[in-house]
């Protein structure tokens, strides 16, 4: 990385040392702002468009139920149990050295994704796509964090989740319509286009940022990493069910209760390490505590539909994956246009009322689902509850971050903000492997003899993979009911307003 400090000297010197980044000059930042627009695209196109080129994925490679779920498992996992590891480790060795690696650790294991030939080496490399994600998430807005200054720094956020939201929108049409036009096959370009995307990103941090600031005395809890990563696999492991979950084989309460084991040591373990990845003390706060307990049950149900709806709707039903991919545009369309008005709504009101409403909306939307899904109705059905949905995630998205970040001193806003994201990373994680093995259960007890959401069009087949799409849509709107119901009764206004109550 090059430090092109001398570009803007005599500008910067003008204003005053107003705000003195270690990281660029001011010139620079717009193009710092782009590099964690691209990079951020990376991460949110690969996960939306995965989800819609699944049964595709699942055709070309002959991969079964449980092998699909790895592949968006094993993504998930690396991810959420490394990605607060992945911030220390901006912040000891320099978030544009880690960032640009991140990039680089993603690019290489797409370009793996791009040419697999079987679904197990598809499975590593998605592995390996986590962990180049776990170090470029969380250098997105650290990036920007160090580039601008405090007073510039909500509308260079703001851009940045605004392209972010519109490049998730765009990423699954997109994906779509390459499937549409060009067959099963075109999955694999979804990966390959990362690479000039991740090239141009590299180009950038390389060109105008320097390493930014370290702290080279922080300590690594290379311990808890382990130990969240171990407890995470068992888990899904053991909730994915092994090969036969797909016809409702049992669920591995084994791998699950020794993954719940190793996961209660990482917690036993945080509270005594030096520079914990997870600080448990945080959620002594009953507001910080609520946020990440209403984002569990929210993200559990959201990457549960995302996850499931796609597959119903594209090898049972026979809609196009073009067609399919609309049912998701509306929850980013409604995020990007009416998050920084809700935004100011939660400054104003709190961000109690905006989340329990939205979360309700959540909860009516898939509740509506679950009760018309043996219509097979996609216009007049399915789009009208996903754009229901999508609009009750507005209301949620930009007020869940201010509760977030209210709950805990200035000081405490990083970790916070690495501990919701980690938070709703494992609860995707879990609502795959287990809204996998319900519908697979449900599946079975309806007469399937197949596998759930397999290419057929057999009359028992496609009833018995509706009924198990029932229900998880019915679990998905019980968990946001539940999220309504904690935002109202957590979210309350503290007696006192220091963030260390």
């Amino acid at each position: 990385m090059t430090d092109t400090g001398t570009d803007d000297g005599r500008a910067s010197a003008t204003r005053g040392p107003v705000f003195d980044s270690a990281l660029c000059t001011a010139g620079a930042r717009k193009y710092l702002l782009a590099a964690a627009i691209l990079a951020s695209a990376l991460g949110f196109i690969d996960g939306s468009v995965v989800a819609i080129a699944l049964p595709a994925m699942r055709a070309t490679l002959d991969a079964s139920l449980v092998e699909a779920q790895w592949i968006g498992n094993a993504y998930l996992l690396t991810l959420s149990a490394l990605i607060l590891l992945g911030g220390a480790l901006g912040d000891r060795f320099g978030v544009a050295r880690v960032f640009g690696l991140g990039i680089a650790v993603f690019v290489l294991a797409s370009m793996v994704c791009a040419v697999a030939p079987s679904p197990e080496l598809l499975i590593g490399a998605r592995a390996i796509q986590g962990i180049g994600a776990a170090l470029m998430v969380p250098g997105s807005l650290a990036l920007i964090s160090q580039a601008y200054p405090r007073e510039e720094r909500g509308q260079a956020i703001g851009t940045w989740a605004a392209a972010s939201a519109l490049t998730t929108a765009l990423g699954p049409v997109v994906g779509g319509l390459a499937l549409d036009t060009f067959g099963d096959a075109a999955w694999r370009w979804i990966f390959a286009v990362n690479l000039p995307l991740g090239g141009l990103a590299l180009w950038l941090l390389w060109r105008f940022a320097s390493g930014g600031r370290t702290q080279e005395d922080r300590p690594l809890d290379v311990l808890g990493a382990g130990l969240a990563t171990l407890g995470l696999l068992l888990i899904a492991w053991g909730l994915s069910g092994g090969e036969g979950a797909g016809h409702g084989g049992r669920l591995r309460w084994d791998l699950a209760g020794a993954g719940a084991a190793i996961f209660a040591v990482f917690l036993y373990s945080q509270a005594r390490v030096r520079a914990p990845m997870v600080p448990l003390g945080l959620f002594a706060n009953r507001v910080f505590a609520a946020a990440n307990l209403l984002s569990f049950f929210l993200y559990f149900a959201l990457t549960a539909m995302l996850f499931y709806l796609p597959m119903t709707l594209i090898a049972t039903w026979g809609i196009s994956p073009l067609t399919a991919a609309l049912a998701f545009a509306p929850l980013s369309v409604f995020i990007s246009t009416l998050s920084p008005w809700v935004g100011r709504l939660a400054d104003r009101i709190g961000p109690r009322l905006p989340i329990a409403a939205g979360s309700g909306l959540v909860a009516l939307a898939y509740g509506a689902l679950a009760l018309t899904v043996p219509l097979q109705e996609f216009w007049r059905v399915v789009l009208p509850c996903m754009a229901l949905a999508g609009l009750g995630m507005a209301l949620v998205v930009a007020p869940l971050s201010t509760a977030v970040m209210g709950a805990v001193a200035e000081g405490e806003t990083g970790i916070a903000s690495g501990i919701n994201n980690a938070v709703t990373r494992v609860a995707g994680l879990i609502a795959v492997a287990l809204a996998g093995a319900l519908a697979g259960a449900v599946y079975a007890f309806s007469g399937g003899t197949e596998s759930f959401a397999a290419a057929s069009s057999g009359a028992d087949h496609v009833s018995a993979t509706n009924a198990g799409f029932q229900a998880v849509a019915a679990t998905a709107a019980a968990l946001s009911a539940a999220s309504a119901l904690v935002a109202w009764l957590g979210l309350k206004p503290q007696a006192s307003s220091s963030a260390s109550q």
